[in-house]
């Protein structure tokens, strides 16, 4: 059974989660009006990765007992400045989500909490990965830049995710 500490701590990440979700949706319509048809298709496909881990916590509380209780978004960023400004924010965002996962788990060590040790150790595992891919991201595009033959290199690469 889970503590009503560690509950709370699970609701308030699948709510970050799903905020994350929310985010690359806002970011992936900023792409597609700047006929970014490729960086929307990246945004949109992590998306739906937030959504998984979102549905990861979620079965994680049904299983061991927990109520899940969903909380209000807040509305995303919907303006940036360039594509660089983009992942930027995308590589932000992603080292606020990995200190989110590892304040989640020094609170699941402190409750002796095990099991959810186990599950946020594949978060932790998918933080280095989701960093890794925008800071890659973010250099390509700084050595790029935001226009030209380079950043329409870039957005086709990026539609193949």
């Amino acid at each position: 059974m889970l503590s009503q500490t560690m509950q709370d701590a699970i609701n308030e990440q699948i709510k970050n989660e799903l905020y994350s979700a929310y985010l690359y949706l806002s970011m992936a319509a900023y792409a597609e009006e700047a006929n970014l048809p490729g960086f929307a298709h990246w945004m949109k496909v992590q998306a739906q990765e937030e959504v998984g881990h979102a549905m990861k916590f979620f079965e994680h509380m049904t299983e061991r007992g927990g109520r899940v209780v969903l909380q209000a978004l807040d509305q995303p960023a919907v303006e940036f400045a360039s594509p660089t400004d983009l992942f930027e924010k995308t590589l932000e965002h992603e080292r606020h989500v990995t200190s989110l996962i590892h304040n989640l788990y020094a609170l699941a060590v402190k409750e002796n909490d095990y099991a959810s040790q186990v599950l946020l150790h594949w978060f932790i595992e998918e933080q280095v990965e989701e960093e890794a891919n925008a800071t890659q991201i973010l250099a390509t595009l700084k050595m790029a830049g935001d226009k030209g033959n380079a950043l329409v290199m870039l957005d086709r690469a990026l539609a193949g995710r």
